[in-house]
């Protein structure tokens, strides 16, 4: 069966991207809810993890560590930069900004990191340790099909 003869509802069920994106609103949701007694949700805990674990980058270099368009980066990054969490300056070349974890930040990523690790572990009870590992490296393996999803 090529592309052009898929009958419209079997769409659904073959569809990559729905699967992949109700499996992630599901999981970023009781993601979401194991850190909300930290105040962050599950993006902006991964941003400030990657921040306290990579140090200084600019917008562009996070947006690519974490498969995100720059936009949408930015956005996400606005509340956190309001809190303290996170700070943005220019970088060496004006046109681009850097964006640096703060000691308040690290200090929020720190007291989520015990939530995030509970829920992490409800996961992989539920799932399986060994499948959730195997999911992981399916889905980074997306990252590589050579896809441009994100205008520059």
């Amino acid at each position: 069966m090529n592309a052009k003869t898929v009958p419209i509802e079997d769409v659904d069920g073959r569809c990559n991207c729905l699967a992949v994106a109700k499996a992630a609103r599901y999981l970023r949701a009781a993601y979401d809810k194991a850190l909300a007694p930290s105040g962050l949700r599950a993006t902006q805990f991964a941003i400030l993890d990657k921040l306290a674990k990579h140090g200084s980058m600019t917008i562009k270099g996070l947006a690519t560590l974490i498969a995100m368009d720059r936009t949408t980066l930015a956005t996400n990054l606005k509340p956190l930069e309001r809190e303290g969490l996170l700070a943005i300056a220019p970088a060496l070349d004006r046109r681009a900004r850097n964006i640096q974890i703060t000691d308040h930040g690290r200090k929020r990523c720190d007291e989520a990191l015990p939530l995030w690790a509970s829920v992490q572990a409800q996961f992989e009870a539920a799932y399986g340790g060994a499948q959730a590992a195997k999911l992981r490296k399916s889905l980074n393996a997306v990252l590589g099909t050579g896809f441009e999803p994100w205008a520059e």
